[in-house]
């Protein structure tokens, strides 16, 4: 599905990731993790075409993303950003039937398939009851599900998420990871997601990459690759990792920082 061979991205003279080299299989569920700044959301608009390489070799199913025709890659892969500005009064309905797009010839009317999919959508995002609604009067949390109904709209073999679940409550977040979850099994289609919740994705995702200034610092499946270890060298935090006697996936607790690693804390005497 995806290869990189050591690919450089940024923008303009600002070198953000570099020497990226690995690969993705169809059917796989991966996870990008790593701290603020490590080039998680510049990856994803890369393998979204958005972004043009500096350097090296990215290829999506052989060629490379600005090779593909904007309503075929459309239809290949979705993308849902961290956050959407959706300004004008459109409903909900309407804002999910726009993921049609690349299925319908240029002009064609909307198609009984293209209402169905789209409805099909918002009831898997549970927001079925929000169809009539203007998209401008719904809640932050809501207006991300939507997006998320219009992304999965399209049917798309690869699904690219930027953090699409960071403001969503703990019920919803799981909610959505259900659906992601079924159409990886399913319809054995591609999820990359971006996450800062590492339980999370360790609960959901079977492969995690790990980027640290500008590095990809480790790539592996979740039993090994979710360590203290690495958890610590990634994040620069104590943690300790624990499997979940039910589930039996791993997951992280964090421990208080030590003294000598809390950066920008003013030390007690000076507050004295």
């Amino acid at each position: 599905m995806i290869r990189t061979d050591c690919l450089h991205l940024g923008y303009g003279d600002r070198l953000v990731l570099a020497d990226l080299s690995f690969q993705v299989a169809p059917g796989e569920f991966v996870g990008l993790l790593g701290p603020n700044g490590s080039g998680k959301s510049t990856l994803l608009r890369a393998l979204a075409g958005l972004l043009p390489p500096l350097r090296g070799k990215l290829l999506l199913q052989g060629k490379p993303p600005s090779a593909w025709p904007s309503r075929e890659r459309a239809r290949t892969m979705a993308s849902v950003p961290q956050a959407t500005d959706l300004r004008f009064p459109f409903t909900c309905l309407e804002v999910v039937i726009m993921g049609r797009y690349p299925h319908r010839r240029r002009f064609a009317a909307l198609g009984d398939e293209d209402l169905a999919q789209a409805l099909r959508a918002l009831k898997q995002t549970t927001t079925l009851h929000l169809k009539d609604r203007p998209v401008t009067e719904v809640s932050g949390g809501e207006g991300q599900r939507v997006v998320i109904a219009r992304a999965l709209a399209q049917e798309p073999v690869l699904l690219l998420l930027d953090e699409a679940t960071s403001n969503l409550d703990v019920r919803k977040k799981l909610e959505i990871f259900e659906v992601l979850r079924e159409l990886n099994e399913t319809r054995r289609v591609t999820v990359i997601c971006a996450l800062h919740d590492l339980n999370l994705a360790a609960l959901y995702c079977r492969r995690l990459l790990f980027l640290k200034d500008g590095r990809l610092v480790m790539d592996g499946p979740v039993e090994t690759a979710f360590t203290p270890e690495v958890l610590e060298q990634v994040y620069d935090t104590p943690m300790e990792v624990r499997w979940h006697s039910g589930h039996r996936r791993p997951y992280a607790l964090m421990l208080p920082l030590l003294e000598g690693r809390r950066e920008g804390i003013v030390p007690r005497e000076c507050l004295q």
